[in-house]
């Protein structure tokens, strides 16, 4: 299962290999996966809308042009190296603003600054964190889409929004949004295998991040960024030989 997992290293090799129409695929994949996290995180380092507008999409369309061929495994997390280039943009973005002003400000004391009171670097893992849920849903949402009869992105959805709601209020909840009678067990059933399949999505969309996905390593990057909580149910004893995700009896 793990073995089959496309990492991001790959996907960011062949989106270096030229400009043919696989690494034009590749680098669209990319910015389609990661502008999110990277609006969202120049974001929050900037502190002004239109200045991260204008540097997201700066960031993006190097992404676009494949000036990423240096980010190797050898270097590193992929997250981690993506992490640096936005940060190092935004410092650049700050040093030539702060020329045009007449102002002069040491950039390395503004970094040193922004570390101190983030040392652990928060705002980049939440970000981070955030852009692996929201692609664990589409991803659940695709399957629901492509699967006849499927409700797990549906009934997830209720329940997230729903979070105290027992099963005869779920039930009631989702025989109004999908005018079909379920009973309250059934909806039971149907909720562990919607949260199965939401975490076996989210530790796809881990593993596709690390150049070597073994389940010890996936395991770690799911406690390091704060994702555990989702899975942590569903690891069997066997997980750390089968890298496979089951319900608990």
């Amino acid at each position: 299962r793990l073995e089959e997992i496309e990492t991001q290293w790959s996907l960011v090799a062949r989106a270096h290999e030229g400009s043919d129409e696989p690494a034009v695929a590749a680098r669209q994949v990319l910015v389609l996966r990661y502008a999110p996290a990277i609006r969202s995180y120049i974001g929050a380092l900037m502190q002004n809308d239109h200045d991260a507008d204008d540097l997201a999409q700066d960031v993006v369309s190097r992404l676009m042009q494949g000036d990423f061929a240096c980010a190797t495994p050898e270097r590193g997390r992929f997250r981690d190296l993506l992490k640096v280039a936005v940060r190092n943009m935004v410092r650049t973005y700050w040093a030539r603003q702060n020329r045009r002003a007449g102002v002069n400000i040491d950039i390395e004391q503004l970094g040193e600054e922004h570390s101190q009171a983030d040392p652990d670097d928060k705002t980049w893992l939440a970000t981070w964190r955030d852009g692996m849920l929201d692609l664990a849903w589409k991803a659940l949402k695709d399957y629901e889409a492509r699967t006849p009869g499927a409700i797990s992105y549906t009934l997830l959805k209720l329940r997230a929004e729903n979070p105290a709601a027992d099963s005869v209020g779920l039930a009631k909840l989702l025989n109004a949004k999908l005018g079909k009678e379920w009973k309250p067990e059934a909806v039971r059933q149907q909720l562990r295998r919607a949260r199965l399949r939401f975490a076996q999505f989210l530790v796809d969309e881990i593993a596709s991040n690390i150049s070597d996905p073994t389940p010890e390593r996936i395991e770690r990057e799911l406690i390091d960024v704060g994702l555990i909580e989702y899975v942590r149910e569903f690891l069997p004893q066997d997980w750390q030989t089968s890298g496979r995700l089951r319900e608990k009896a």
